[in-house]
């Protein structure tokens, strides 16, 4: 302590110091800084879209009209945590197993979770208890994964290459309380798209996504500088060429006379005297790969003419289970039946009730529909039908 009034030096490092951090502190949280005006429009429209399909789909379980709309961009501290997510919440993490590597966190409030999970197990979604027990937890987890599931195929579809996603994991977070906390990632800086989530008349929300600064950046670079992988093949194709050896070369250049063909031969006439200087090469006749018979289904095709007018019922298989009688029998509204395919494996395309392609559900519209990815030959199809 001094007497004269006058602060101390230590008194004086300490008021500096704490003037530092705060300067430093109130500089790292501004977005400006991390991301620029092109990279926050890039990152919304990619929520937007994404999250757009997810509507979709969430409309569809809930049998609620479902708006997602208005994503907001911003860099947050992991410190500031508990700032950002004051309340109870609820966690969904998502890994990216396929197309990208890094993972997604959706964070919605804990109260806007138990009305999705009374609604998805048949309820008004009217309730007065924002609890959530293991069978709510299980339905807010499917939920989550219908809608991640569409935002996925959307995300193949804007970055032109396939995106799967692993099956969601649901944490109840409470940030104050230190619960759920080891659900973010150990990065130091997100990045939080929050789009305004609209059900019915009974939730007028936020449902945020974080993402780890860099992951998302990197997305918007991809975006923004998609891989020519074709042109450079095709520049490839264009430098490679198969040169013959230098004295056939030469004598070509030199004494080229012009090309007959026939049938299956072709030949080079040469003067008798270019073809004596010539070294001997060792010239066998050209041999081609014998053609099979034509197949039986191709000799049959005049036959099918006639039939290409025919209906026939087109099924998509999402999976198949098996269950006692007595499992059957207590089944109810909202009752979740698993199936034996995971969540993002094709699904299959039948033929009155018969394999003949495989493919991935998509959202058209406001209608569900399948994008053809493997296709049985012609010949396997035409034995499927018979």
């Amino acid at each position: 302590m001094v007497s004269s009034g006058m602060l101390s030096q230590d008194e004086i490092d300490a008021l500096l110091k704490g003037t530092d951090s705060n300067d430093e502190e109130e500089i790292t949280i501004q977005t400006d800084d991390y991301l620029d005006l092109m990279e926050k429009d890039a990152i919304g429209e990619i929520g937007n879209i994404s999250f757009g399909s997810s509507a979709t789909a969430l409309s569809t379980l809930l049998h609620q009209k479902v708006e997602i709309t208005t994503p907001t961009v911003s860099v947050i501290q992991r410190k500031k945590l508990s700032d950002e997510f004051p309340h109870p919440y609820v966690a969904i993490e998502v890994n990216y197993t396929e197309g990208f590597i890094g993972s997604n966190l959706l964070v919605i409030k804990q109260s806007d979770a138990a009305i999705i999970a009374d609604l998805m197990m048949g309820g008004t979604g009217e309730i007065t208890d924002s609890s959530l027990d293991e069978i709510m937890i299980s339905a807010v987890q499917e939920a989550m994964n219908q809608m991640m599931g569409s935002a996925a195929t959307s995300m193949s579809t804007i970055f032109n290459k396939k995106v799967d996603i692993s099956p969601p994991s649901v944490e109840l977070l409470d940030v104050k309380e230190g619960e759920g906390t080891e659900a973010f990632p150990k990065d130091e800086l997100f990045l939080k798209v929050a789009f305004r989530l609209k059900i019915g008349v009974l939730i007028d929300s936020e449902i945020m996504q974080l993402l780890p600064l860099q992951f998302a950046k990197d997305l918007v670079d991809e975006l923004m500088n998609p891989k020519e992988q074709a042109a450079a093949v095709e520049a490839v194709k264009e430098e490679v060429r198969v040169e013959p050896s230098n004295a056939y070369t030469e004598t070509r250049h030199s004494n080229a006379a012009p090309v007959h063909a026939e049938t299956h031969h072709s030949y080079f006439a040469e003067p008798e005297q270019t073809r004596s200087q010539r070294p001997a090469v060792d010239v066998k006749p050209a041999e081609f790969s014998s053609f099979e018979p034509v197949p039986t289904y191709q000799k049959e095709m005049k036959n099918l003419d006639m039939l290409l007018d025919i209906p026939l019922q087109v099924t998509v298989e999402l999976g198949r289970t098996k269950r006692s009688v007595k499992e059957i029998l207590e089944l109810s509204s909202g009752s979740i039946i698993e199936l034996d395919k995971l969540a993002g494996e094709p699904v299959d395309i039948l033929i009155n009730n018969k394999i003949v392609a495989q493919g991935e559900v998509v959202v058209i519209e406001e209608n569900f529909g399948v994008r053809v990815t493997d296709i049985l030959s012609q010949s396997e199809r035409l034995n499927k039908l018979k």
